[in-house]
């Protein structure tokens, strides 16, 4: 069986983004080679564990990191699972496979006065750029929106009357994010010199580039990267540690839980829980300050 009737059925049945259909193509290809010029056999629909265990242990001694070689185990996983599901094999070579041990990695946030300084004290200029830069970094601060999800923004997703932004989420699964008053008139404010570019290519998209072109990943990464970088001596400065920032800054000011998993579009509380850590840091400092026995 051809990997297409696979990956047709992660892009058209499960809804699977195109970044991710070409992380799943590109696993069950680089193990598809592997098996290939290790057993001399091309058909990776009849493997025994024995054969993954050996393309594991490659990957191990290539340097691979382990939650790479979990993502990649993963995806083949999810091939085989089709294949029991379409009675194309009986049984799962992965059913019984435990995932490589991996270390926790703390993600550490912007501080509040880091993300106030980019917002309050930079001067951002009037042009396109400037204007739309500023916003982006308001967008993510202020409703914790991941990366692809702004990028993909269309203009009717901003509901001005109602104060809302429809974001569509991970498996297509949407949910409306409230917008502070300060950021609606940032919106309007881009919108209105969105509108004077020379000429608009993607029409629908809310953020476009200078030359009028739907805003792409690597852009908003740099946009990110670039402003935080004048402020902040964290190693990592992206547009997912905005989003850290967000909801550890909601959590340290009492937020419940399941409202912050809710504006994050997590499917489960267990995925918000790791942001959790800074907020138990926080109550520790108010603790050990507030309490009669800490003397």
């Amino acid at each position: 069986m051809s990997f297409k009737t696979f990956i047709d059925y992660l892009s058209l049945e499960k809804k699977y983004s195109k970044h991710t259909v070409h992380a799943y193509r590109r696993d069950l290809e680089t193990f598809q080679e592997f098996n290939k010029e290790r057993f001399a056999d091309n058909n990776i629909d009849k493997v025994n564990y024995s054969q993954i265990r050996s393309w594991i242990i490659h990957l191990v001694d290539s340097g691979i990191s382990n939650r790479s070689i979990n993502r990649k185990t993963s995806s083949l996983n999810s091939y085989y699972k089709f294949l029991l599901k379409v009675e194309m094999i009986k049984v799962n070579p992965l059913a019984k496979h435990k995932a490589l041990k991996t270390s926790k990695k703390i993600q550490i946030p912007f501080s509040e006065k880091e993300v106030s300084t980019v917002l309050e004290d930079f001067n951002f200029d009037d042009s396109f750029g400037g204007i739309r830069d500023k916003l982006i970094i308001e967008l993510f601060y202020s409703t914790g929106i991941r990366r692809i999800e702004l990028v993909q923004l269309k203009l009717k997703d901003v509901d001005v009357s109602n104060k809302t932004l429809k974001v569509l989420g991970k498996r297509n699964k949407e949910r409306f994010l409230p917008l502070l008053d300060s950021v609606l008139r940032a919106l309007e404010t881009y919108i209105r010199k969105r509108n004077t570019l020379e000429k608009i290519n993607d029409t629908d998209i809310l953020f476009l580039t200078k030359k009028g072109d739907k805003i792409y990943e690597t852009l908003v990464y740099r946009i990110i990267n670039d402003y935080f970088s004048k402020v902040s001596t964290k190693v990592k400065k992206s547009p997912h540690i905005l989003r850290h920032s967000f909801a550890t800054h909601l959590l340290n000011q009492g937020a419940d839980l399941n409202a912050v998993k809710e504006l994050l579009g997590h499917s489960s509380l267990a995925a918000t829980q790791v942001y959790t850590h800074n907020s138990i840091a926080e109550l520790k400092k108010v603790y050990a300050k507030s309490h009669p026995r800490n003397k």
